[in-house]
């Protein structure tokens, strides 16, 4: 077998989608999969002229004791990536209640609030073990189908893929980050009349965040450290990376700072993908 996706996540994050997306791009798509069957699929799927090369599965509901499944799998040879979908428990709730449909884990809690958080709980050994997190709790269907054919298009890299990220922390940390680094020591230019408004997109924003000796300093220091760091998360058999820089409302500061970010690693030869999850609040 080329490749195998597996699909998990909390309920509500994604899963469906991520499928639909990955089927529009000609993988083999097998929805809401139980877990004893897994091993199965993927030994029919190898059987050779089976004419099968890429599989995305999409965890059922039991999938909190996926992992012995993962290990036999990759035991036997085939390539597997392990996806999780996660989201906030507040944006989880929204989606709920707008689509009335009963969480899988209603009849262990009370309460819509408390199933979500029991899977979350169950489900972290599975987090952990992923090969890649995408957080969709700020995502559109688009921003999405965008993530997961950046990772999952026929034509792949070797390279890691490396994702860059700016975010604000009164709006809560990326669930999705491996990295996570705060830029709230630099002077924010929100405390600045004419600059309020802007963004760190805006070059006289860019400007007054970047043309400082303590920031240049720094963006010379931290890309050399993400630089250092990325052949060992790649030893470690990781094919995805997401670094995070934060400020207070992810508008100004982390926004200047992952454009340039993003454009120093570029120069060294590192495909990255840079994305600004606050700058619009």
């Amino acid at each position: 077998m080329a490749e195998i996706v597996l699909i998990t996540g909390l309920s509500g994050a994604g899963r469906s989608g991520t499928a639909n997306v990955l089927e529009d791009l000609g993988w083999n798509v097998i929805d809401n999969l139980p877990t004893a069957l897994v091993g199965k699929i993927v030994e029919l799927a190898a059987i050779p002229g089976s004419a099968v090369d890429r599989l995305a599965l999409v965890a059922g509901r039991q999938h909190g004791d996926i992992l012995p499944n993962v290990t036999a799998i990759r035991a036997e040879g085939h390539d597997l990536t392990v996806l999780f979908l996660d989201a906030s428990s507040s944006e989880l709730v929204k989606r709920y209640d707008a689509t009335r449909r009963r969480h899988p884990m209603a009849e262990d809690a009370e309460g819509l609030i408390e199933a979500i958080e029991l899977e979350r709980a169950v489900l972290e050994p599975v987090r952990e073990a992923a090969d890649l997190v995408i957080d969709t709790t700020g995502l559109n269907v688009h921003e999405l189908r965008e993530r997961v054919t950046v990772a999952f298009d026929a034509v792949q890299s070797e390279q890691m893929q490396l994702a860059v990220e700016s975010f604000g922390y009164k709006h809560g940390l990326p669930l999705d980050a491996d990295i996570v680094m705060d830029v709230r020591f630099l002077p924010n230019p929100h405390w600045v009349d004419e600059l309020r408004p802007l963004t760190g997109h805006d070059p006289v924003v860019r400007d007054y965040v970047l043309n400082r000796d303590q920031t240049r300093e720094f963006l010379e220091r931290f890309s050399q450290l993400v630089l250092v760091l990325l052949p060992s998360y790649r030893a470690e058999g990781r094919n995805y990376l997401t670094v995070a820089v934060g400020c207070t409302g992810g508008r100004h500061r982390s926004v200047a700072i992952v454009a340039e970010l993003a454009d120093r690693l570029r120069t060294s030869g590192i495909t990255v993908r840079a994305t600004h999850r606050d700058v619009a609040r």
